[in-house]
Formats: structure tokens, C-alpha cells, sequence
């Protein structure tokens, strides 16, 4: 049984790029370059569920 290929107007979400040890300043930024990546990162995994959840049904419809 072949399986149903992505859809392309639903695109996988991208997980967002960690930051080097060097891009940090440390300075102690508060925000500091990785409570950014944090957040990015669990925006990332929730929308990455989402999608994944999509695409089970989209397949299970077929």
C-alpha cells in the first residue's frame, strides 16, 4: 500500500536553528539569543505536532 505524500500547501514546519556557544555575548541579556531559541523551539514542536496529526488524517482518509 503506497503512502499518500505530503501535501505541498501544507508544508512541514521547519525546526528553527540553535545558536552557536559563540553567539552568546555573555553578558546575561534577558532575554539572552537562547530563551529565544526556547521559545522558537516549542513553538516549533507544537506547530510539528499539529501538522503530524494532519497528515495521519489526511492518510487515514485514504
Amino acid at each position: 500500500m503506497p503512502s499518500t505524500p505530503p501535501d505541498p500547501s501544507d508544508p512541514e514546519p521547519q525546526a528553527p536553528l540553535a545558536p552557536g556557544d559563540d553567539e552568546c555575548c555573555g553578558n546575561g541579556c534577558d532575554p539572552c539569543i537562547f530563551d529565544f531559541y526556547a521559545i522558537e523551539r516549542e513553538r516549533f514542536l507544537k506547530e510539528h505536532k499539529a501538522w503530524q496529526d494532519r497528515q495521519a488524517a489526511r492518510t487515514a482518509k485514504d
